[in-house]
C-alpha cells in the first residue's frame, strides 16, 4: 500500500515556523479568512498543508509569502523554524524616512543648555 503524503494542520505549521506567538493566534488569523494556501483563500485552522504548499498571509504590516520545506516536529529554536520554509515575499522598500526624528530644539534643555541660558541672562534683578 502506498503511504499518503506527510501533512500538518495550518495553524500548527504558522505555529511552529514561529509567524505566530500562540497558536491560537494563527488558528484565529486563519479562521479569519486571510491566509491563503495555494492561491485559495483558507477558513478553517485544520486544513492540512504539505511541503511544496505556497502560503500567503498578513503579519504585522507586511503581506508574507512562503513555501512549506518541511513540517517540523516540535515549536523549536528560531535556526529551526527558519528550515522549515522558504521566504517568496519580495523586499520591503522602505522609503527614505529618518528613523528618530533628529534633535530640533523642542523640548527640555540639557543642563549644557541650561548653562548657556544662564551665561546670557542679566545678573541684576530689580
Amino acid at each position: 500500500m502506498a503511504e499518503a503524503p506527510a501533512k500538518i494542520r495550518l495553524d500548527k505549521w504558522l505555529w511552529h515556523a514561529r509567524f505566530f506567538k500562540t497558536r491560537s493566534l494563527s488558528a484565529k488569523l486563519v479562521s479569519g479568512g486571510h491566509v491563503r494556501v495555494n492561491r485559495d483563500k483558507v477558513s478553517k485552522p485544520a486544513h492540512a498543508v504539505a511541503p511544496g504548499d505556497v502560503l500567503t498571509f498578513p503579519q504585522a504590516r507586511a503581506t508574507r509569502v512562503v513555501r512549506v520545506l518541511a513540517l517540523g516536529e516540535r515549536r523549536g529554536p528560531a535556526p529551526e523554524a527558519q528550515a522549515l520554509y522558504e521566504d517568496l515575499s519580495p523586499p520591503e522598500e522602505r522609503p527614505n524616512v529618518p528613523s528618530a526624528p533628529k534633535y530640533e530644539g523642542k523640548g527640555r534643555p540639557t543642563k549644557r543648555d541650561r548653562r548657556k541660558l544662564d551665561l546670557n541672562r542679566p545678573e541684576t534683578l530689580d
